[in-house]
């Protein structure tokens, strides 16, 4: 069996610490969290410069910023890592955590065509795994065609909705896949995502779920784009397969959302077209000895990440804090785990590793959401840390 501490190495991007790196880690002395700069030499930490991340993104320049900000050693990347799993961690000691504090922490769904059709198929087969085999076979007849080459809100996607009307076959899923607005929505609440290293929560009711690889976008205030990072937006399938209205109970759980290793901010060495050109793979490594590869390509999205960021954050809705974006998956695993039919789904310690060549790799161990550390430091936890500590 890989136990989760072994399968952390290496985290880092394949360019290391070219790129503008920034996290956050648990200092136990303080009893809060600190803002990082992740460099050749080590960590550091920023937060008398930078006190939150909401902070640090709001800057003219934040790769400059973090490039310029001084800081305290704190040690070595493999060692704060190393001591990040709950398993084998030393409470007197720094660990990783999730890059993100005050940031609002949202999703937009559907945005890849075989996500699209999955998602159809679990509101068809009503979070049933067995009637899904079936289904799979009828939608992908009924709908046919090329979604890869369908813009959403185009007058060719409107005829394709009055086809599929007439059928018999729309969908609220192909709504959002191919109609002009978005679906995004609430993944957690702001400082509840965990990092890499830690355990991701899978609610232990669900017989039928999956890990969502994907990219996250950084977003400032503004609506500015200031960088991204890898998440995991685990999905209950047969909790939303029975009703699209139990959205929230099948995305927020406890420990259920996923981010890191780190925010990487845009600058000379990354940029905008990077993720537009992304390779997201995905790794399932079970303690039954199963394994699960796959791979999400950001250029068969059907939206682009600006349109997806705009539709989030615009003169209708704002974000003072900023918010990160989860960008969709179109990876939706199918293949049968045990019994043939039943498809996949997670089991306990499964280890998840979730990677791109510009951002490193996120890696989690799947717990029951009752056995996770329990989340009990907030927004308010936070400023009283801050104000207690000199920084606010």
């Amino acid at each position: 069996m890989t136990s989760l501490p072994q399968s952390l190495q290496p985290v880092l991007p394949d360019d290391g610490t070219a790129g503008a790196l920034t996290g956050r880690v648990w200092l136990p002395d303080v009893a809060g969290p600190a803002v990082v700069a992740v460099r050749a030499d080590g960590v550091f930490d920023i937060s008398a410069a930078f006190p939150t991340m909401r902070d640090l993104w709001e800057m003219p320049d934040p790769a400059a910023a973090l490039r310029a900000a001084e800081g305290q050693p704190l040690g070595t990347l493999d060692t704060i890592l190393a001591n990040t799993p709950s398993e084998t961690r030393d409470t007197s000691r720094p660990w990783l955590l999730a890059p993100i504090d005050l940031q609002a922490i949202k999703a937009a769904g559907v945005t890849f065509p075989v996500s699209m059709l999955e998602r159809v198929i679990e509101e068809r087969a009503r979070g049933n795994p067995d009637a899904a085999i079936q289904f799979r076979s009828q939608v992908h007849d009924l709908v046919g065609g090329d979604f890869a080459t369908l813009k959403p809100g185009s007058p060719q996607a409107a005829e394709l909705k009055k086809v599929l009307i007439e059928q018999g076959a729309w969908s609220q899923y192909l709504e959002v896949g191919i109609g002009p607005d978005a679906e995004i929505f609430t993944k957690a609440q702001p400082m509840a995502a965990v990092g890499t290293g830690s355990d991701a929560g899978v609610h232990p009711g669900s017989t039928w779920n999956n890990p969502e690889p994907e990219v996250v976008l950084a977003i400032d205030s503004s609506g500015r784009i200031v960088g991204a990072t890898l998440g995991n937006d685990v999905n209950l399938r047969d909790v939303e397969g029975r009703s699209a209205l139990l959205l929230s109970k099948a995305k927020d759980n406890a420990a259920s959302t996923a981010i890191g290793p780190f925010i990487r901010f845009f600058d000379a060495t990354f940029s905008l077209d990077d993720v537009r050109q992304m390779v997201v793979s995905l790794t399932v490594a079970g303690a039954d000895n199963f394994r699960l590869e796959g791979q999400s390509s950001m250029a068969r999205i059907a939206r682009d990440p600006a349109d997806l960021a705009g539709q989030l954050l615009n003169a209708h809705h704002a974000y003072p804090d900023g918010a990160v974006l989860f960008l969709g998956t179109m990876f939706a695993p199918v293949e049968d785990r045990d019994a043939p039919g039943k498809g996949f789904t997670h089991k306990t310690d499964d280890i998840v590793t979730i990677a791109s060549p510009k951002l490193g790799r996120l890696v989690n161990r799947i717990r029951p959401t009752d056995t996770v550390e329990r989340w009990t430091f907030g927004a308010g936890a936070l400023m009283r840390n801050l104000a207690k500590r000199g920084l606010i």
